[in-house]
């Protein structure tokens, strides 16, 4: 095991190379931007596009339903792509890695963009559809490079929450790029070629930023600089089986921590733009509109969260924000069931609130991995953590709201509250626990 050289405040001595937090930093964002984007794009056509397209022989409430059904296949397959990934890393390095991820995820997102339709060629449309999008997900497992695990380690001891933050930035960026895209073509194509052509572009677009993300997070991790640093900071990809002996505590709580956060973040992104495309007459670009807006004021939020909770602290922050996602249940429905003036409150409200959880949902419990295996560790957490909290997660509020109204949304949003204040109160006996059994 490599020794790990870091200063007394967790950085690392200037000898070591000449990257700093900040720089890291930005890779962080291109990587998470990206994949936001990626995931945002097939969020919003599984709503728009694909009920029409690859389900057009079902009702439209049937269609959305087994869109989001397929839209769930990607996180199933996520797991799986970490430990394929993680043993090529292993045996060839990041840079195999990744540019296997590339080449993967590249194909997938580019063939959405060929797909035909139900009408030209069947149910062929549908295992096409699937396929993409587990490929998706196997790909999605390669992307992880790192770097906010070296973040996380180099962040000075009194920013932690605000370098914890920063990697969730990618989420309002990705959803204003996405919806701003979709909100485009809606409004200003027909809607014969909006449905024959135009729904295609974003997926191109999402393709070319891959492309050109990837390859920057690539640049950055192969240099002999980043090298050093994933050396000396013990950031080696481990066994899985290996990593969940020695963490497995960690990776438990860690994915069931954030589902408050998750639960909301489809409450407010991809569940009431299928409500509102389904169950009003709102037209769905101004809906998307909204969208970008409510994003803005989510983003600034996540910067809030960082301040607030260097202050507070990450897990008083993480529960706070958890009650207030109990509360926001309680008239959230009602709200979304208003009229555009209900919409926008409800949207900008819960963005607000997201944020504030959000930011700090992967650093709380992310922080207590050991350096040795937090690489591996915090790949399967975050895998873990957004299949349980959002990979079923718009399927299950859809299901809930058509059958029994959009109070039980409201139940499903307050059972992720809870998950949340449960795992929290885990982690804290888990951390007391292991600081009072003395080392072997």
């Amino acid at each position: 095991m490599a020794q790990t050289l870091t200063t007394a405040d967790g950085g690392l001595p200037e000898s070591h190379g000449h990257v700093n937090p900040g720089e890291i930093a930005i890779g962080v964002i291109i990587g998470r931007t990206s994949e936001f984007f990626d995931f945002f794009v097939y969020a919003i056509a599984s709503v728009v596009v694909f009920p029409k397209l690859v389900f057009s022989f079902a009702d439209p409430l049937r269609g959305t339903l087994y869109s989001f059904a397929i839209f769930a296949l990607a996180f199933i397959a996520r797991p799986i792509g970490t430990a394929i990934f993680m043993a090529i890393d292993r045996a060839a390095g990041k840079n195999a890695k990744l540019t296997i991820a590339l080449v993967m995820l590249g194909t997938s997102t580019c063939a959405i963009g060929f797909l035909p339709g139900y009408e030209t060629v069947g149910a062929l449309s549908i295992w096409l559809l699937a396929l993409a999008r587990i490929g998706q997900g196997i790909a999605l497992g390669g992307t992880w490079d790192g770097l906010a695990s070296l973040l996380a380690l180099n962040a000075p001891p009194e920013k932690r929450g605000w370098y914890a933050m920063i990697p969730q930035l990618g989420a309002a960026l990705g959803l204003i790029v996405a919806s701003g895209l979709f909100a485009y073509f809606i409004h200003y194509l027909s809607q014969e070629d909006f449905y024959s052509w135009g729904w295609r572009y974003p997926f191109f677009v999402a393709f070319a930023i891959n492309v050109v993300a990837l390859f920057a997070r690539l640049r950055m991790v192969v240099t002999p600089d980043y090298q050093r640093l994933f050396n000396n900071q013990d950031l080696h990809p481990k066994k899985i089986s290996e990593t969940l002996r020695a963490e497995g505590g960690n990776v438990a709580i860690g994915a069931f921590a954030p589902l408050a956060s998750f639960a909301l973040f489809h409450m407010v992104t991809v569940f009431p733009l299928s409500w509102v495309y389904l169950f009003t007459r709102d037209n769905p670009a101004n809906f998307l509109v909204i969208e970008m807006v409510a994003a803005v004021f989510g983003a600034v939020a996540i910067i809030a969260s960082g301040v607030i909770a260097d202050r507070v602290g990450r897990r008083v922050l993480l529960g706070v924000s958890a009650v207030a996602i109990a509360a926001f249940s309680g008239f959230a429905p009602q709200l979304l069931d208003a009229g555009p003036v209900g919409e926008a409150s409800f949207m900008i409200v819960g963005f607000i609130i997201l944020g504030l959880s959000f930011g700090q949902s992967s650093g709380a419990v992310a922080s207590a991995f050991s350096p040795a295996y937090r690489y591996t560790g915090s790949a399967i957490t975050s895998d873990l953590a957004w299949l349980f909290g959002a990979g079923f997660a718009p399927l299950v509020a859809l299901v809930l709201s058509s059958q029994f109204g959009l109070l039980a949304s409201g139940a499903y949003l307050l059972s992720g509250a809870i998950c949340t204040l449960v795992a929290l109160r885990m982690n804290t006996r888990w951390e007391a626990h292991h600081r009072s059994t003395p080392s072997p």
